[in-house]
């Protein structure tokens, strides 16, 4: 069936979805850089930059859309240590990747589409 991989690329991209304490939905790059099998973070970077450059020149606030942040994990020897991280919006996560994050024909995209010929900024 055709439409067999954009609703399990919707399901997943759904699946690892995170709600903030104020109920604003946002994904974790370091999640979203797995379901789009980067072999290491490192290698994804250059693709947040790029995805924060398109949103800048499309006229949205950046720091809307992707957040910076640092968190602390827990390393093997119970020692623990920083690691950079973002949180996404979903305007983010569809400029990060919209082929492989099967966006173009699923809902998410229709209304961000929708939001752009209304002339709203998500």
């Amino acid at each position: 069936m055709k439409n067999e991989p954009t609703k399990n690329g919707l399901k997943i991209f759904e699946q690892i979805k995170k709600i903030d304490e104020n109920g604003n939905e946002f994904w974790n790059a370091r999640d979203l850089a797995k379901i789009l099998e980067y072999s290491e973070f490192r290698h994804f970077l250059p693709v947040i930059n790029k995805a924060q450059e398109s949103c800048q020149n499309s006229n949205y606030k950046v720091s809307n859309h992707f957040e910076h942040i640092l968190e602390m994990v827990e390393l093997g020897s119970g020692a623990k240590r920083e690691i950079e991280n973002f949180k996404l919006s979903r305007y983010a996560c569809y400029l990060i990747d919209p082929l492989r994050n099967d966006f173009i024909n699923s809902p998410t995209f229709k209304l961000l589409t929708n939001f752009s010929l209304s002339g709203s900024k998500p």
